[in-house]
């Protein structure tokens, strides 16, 4: 069982999954920073000086801090956007790299197209080397 568990928690793709999600949580705390300290306060100015997460709807003992989920949802889609153009910018690079590699594949010539071309060079070797 142990080798079992090995053999799955060190292939290629869990590992992978593994610094995806390491490097996920930390890119999902720089776009909060962003969007906290940075959006937000950009956003309560132009709109009246109001801070998002305060807003509120109070009724008796019950509160709804909608505020706190707009903010989560504007959250969300500069998450996703920057996701988004992370992604198309990798699929650009891995295109440029097929590219690459279709250009380097160069098929060799049949062996009779070979011969010829070797006795082809070598009568123009003749042909010039004579006086």
């Amino acid at each position: 069982m142990w080798k079992e568990f090995k053999a799955f928690a060190l292939k290629g793709n869990v590992l992978d999954l593994a610094i995806a999600v390491i490097i996920g949580a930390a890119f999902g705390k720089i776009v909060t920073s962003l969007v906290n300290d940075i959006i937000m306060p950009i956003f309560g100015m132009l709109f009246g000086n109001i801070n998002l997460k305060d807003i509120k709807y109070t009724r008796g003992e019950v509160v709804l801090s909608y505020g706190v989920f707009l903010q989560t949802v504007v959250d969300f889609f500069i998450i996703a956007f920057c996701i988004f153009m992370v992604i198309k910018l990798l699929s650009k690079f891995k295109r440029k790299e097929v590219e690459v590699e279709v250009v380097k594949v160069v098929e060799a010539p049949a062996p009779e197209v070979a011969l010829l071309t070797e006795i082809r060079d070598l009568l123009h070797a003749n042909q010039t080397s004579r006086p």
